[in-house]
């Protein structure tokens, strides 16, 4: 029974070491400006370089849960989407265009904030491009900061709002680089309705549609 007990403890011991590395890696390594140190923006080449980067950090991710954390990729909400998450992503979706609709119609120009020039960088780039962006920041953010994070930061900690709350705010301010101070009070707004959503549903097909419609309605459409 001692050396049950023993072994039992060992497991959990290096399953929450596993656990603290994953974290340390989507909310550290991942997390890094590499966009600003490959000049992303400044020409194609070096923003394909950038994306290749992060894919390979989602790619990274998924081969650390299944290979090394041994665990399913249910642990870190892929499961298959019901008709109740499809339309909970829509509905999400819509929820954070008609918030962010209302800072950028109202609040912004009440306060003479622009993003102008954040949003015409962006339009330069070829259409393929942007769309493998925004596909890319569905994947890679609702993995990174909603999924795993919220997944192991709870387990770890017994505590869903820190685990909601951490990853959120390391989320909010690694837009600060690129579009502005400003720009807390749209990242943050759409990284908790995304947070709680993610909560709610626990899906992470059901985020990365919602993320997917609110960047593809901005910078596609």
């Amino acid at each position: 029974m001692e050396a049950l007990a023993l072994d039992s403890s060992r497991a959990l011991k290096t399953a929450r070491t596993k656990g603290l590395v994953g974290i340390g890696f989507v909310l550290g390594a991942a997390s890094l400006p590499f966009a600003r140190w490959v000049h992303a923006s400044q020409d194609i080449e070096h923003e394909v370089i950038n994306e290749g980067v992060y894919w390979a950090c989602v790619i990274a991710l998924l081969l650390y849960v299944r290979f090394i954390e041994r665990r399913p990729m249910s642990s870190v909400g892929f499961r298959r989407p019901t008709l109740k998450d499809l339309g909970a992503s829509v509905g999400g979706g819509v929820l954070i265009i008609a918030c962010l609709a209302g800072m950028y119609y109202f609040v912004f120009p009440l306060l003479h904030w622009s993003e102008n020039q954040q949003v015409g960088d962006i339009q330069q780039l070829p259409y393929w491009l942007n769309v493998i962006i925004v596909l890319r920041a569905a994947v890679s953010e609702e993995l990174f900061y909603r999924s795993y994070s919220i997944e192991r930061i709870q387990e770890l900690t017994g505590n869903k709002f820190l685990a909601g709350v951490v990853p959120c705010t390391v989320f909010t301010a690694l837009h600060i680089g690129f579009w502005g101070w400003h720009h807390v009070f749209i990242a943050g707004l759409a990284g908790i309705i995304l947070t709680l959503l993610y909560i709610w549903r626990r899906n992470v097909w059901t985020n990365m549609i919602a993320h997917f419609l609110v960047d593809a309605t901005a910078f596609l459409a």
